[in-house]
């Protein structure tokens, strides 16, 4: 399951770099030392987690069907694709993401949906691809990845 969310993620955009960037976007001013496998091994260990697998494929299966007109509900079908302001559904989803790991991880998920850096921007931006629940899936995921890293390296001497 870990290989078949890693090929949907990338079938969206979504890389382990990209999701790296955000990673080190939201942690790297605290630590000197942070590196790229430490960052990569957080990426990792999140993608293992089925709850995790679980959201990833009902979010690329719902952006999938409204981008491809197969939803039953065409109201719910053009929200999707609008990315509806009002929608938020998409945001609950990363929300249960984020349970996962907890306040560090909730609060960096609201600061990247709020500026969205990297990926997530690109992915928000309107394009022939309906990404409603994607920039919000890799935001979360790059959010708990950073979280992970906060509390591995908690005995390490912030910057």
């Amino acid at each position: 399951m870990y290989q078949k969310c890693c090929d949907l993620l990338n079938s969206r955009g979504v890389t382990l770099e990209s999701l790296e960037e955000l990673v080190f976007f939201l942690q790297g001013k605290y630590y000197n030392n942070l590196t790229q496998e430490e960052v990569r091994s957080a990426i990792e260990s999140v993608l293992q987690k089925r709850e995790v697998q679980n959201a990833i494929l009902t979010g690329v299966a719902l952006d999938l069907a409204a981008e491809e007109g197969r939803l039953a509900d065409k109201e719910l079908e053009q929200l999707l694709i609008d990315d509806a302001g009002l929608y938020g559904i998409d945001e609950v989803l990363a929300f249960g993401i984020c349970n996962l790991y907890g306040s560090i991880a909730l609060t960096s998920y609201g600061y990247v949906d709020k500026l969205k850096p990297g990926i997530v921007g690109v992915l928000n931006t309107k394009s022939e691809h309906c990404n409603t629940f994607m920039d919000d899936i890799a935001g979360a995921i790059a959010a708990c990845a950073a979280s992970k890293v906060a509390h591995n390296k908690q005995n390490d001497e912030p910057v």
